[in-house]
């Protein structure tokens, strides 16, 4: 196992200082901010609805328990984005987590999913993690074009497994990623920072 991470962190993308920092109880208005922000269709593949207040506590109530770790990306005080790492309960498992990474759409296009994704991994890493996942719809194709750039490969597809707000049923596809291999694609990049 790698050294813990240590936060807050900052990271530079283009232009911009983008600070990451764990999330707490205070940052809950801001999260359903964000949240409510976001198009319908980025919340479909999400294992609670942030939208709303009792689904935020339950995720809160989880990172205090130590299940979960979510890192926040903030632009001065503007939250822009997250990643959390939700470890397996299951004992069978516990070496599995999934990875969600969100980013508003303002600031997509920018390197900041890509980053978050990067320092998900490492914080992963260095909590033991050796296989991540992540799960979104087939339609998505942003989105598993960026997992795909960084090394994940299908590993599932759940046919008509998402139904959205209307009733339309969307196939859910499962991507997964090696842990220590994505560690060492990103030192051999010379991304000493995203491990450090």
């Amino acid at each position: 196992m790698s050294d813990k991470r240590t936060y807050p962190r900052s990271l530079r993308l283009q232009d911009r200082t983008i600070d990451l920092e764990p999330m707490t109880r205070a940052d809950r208005d801001d999260l359903l901010d964000l949240a409510q922000d976001l198009p319908p269709h980025d919340l479909l593949f999400m294992r609670r609805q942030i939208t709303r207040s009792e689904d935020l506590d339950t995720w809160l109530s989880e990172i205090d328990a130590g299940h979960v770790v979510t890192l926040l990306a903030r632009d001065g005080e503007a939250l822009v984005g997250y990643a959390t790492v939700d470890r397996s309960r299951l004992p069978w498992s516990r070496h599995v987590a999934e990875l969600r990474v969100v980013v508003r759409a303002d600031r997509r296009g920018q390197g900041l999913g890509r980053a978050l994704t990067q320092e998900a991994f490492a914080l992963a890493l260095s909590e033991g993690i050796e296989k991540m996942m992540a799960r979104m719809t087939l339609d998505q194709k942003g989105a598993i074009a960026v997992f795909e750039g960084l090394g994940f490969r299908p590993e599932a597809l759940l046919r008509d497994h998402v139904k959205d707000s209307q009733g339309v049923k969307h196939d859910l596809v499962v991507m997964s990623h090696d842990v220590q291999e994505f560690g060492t694609t990103l030192a051999s990049y010379g991304v000493a920072d995203a491990l450090g």
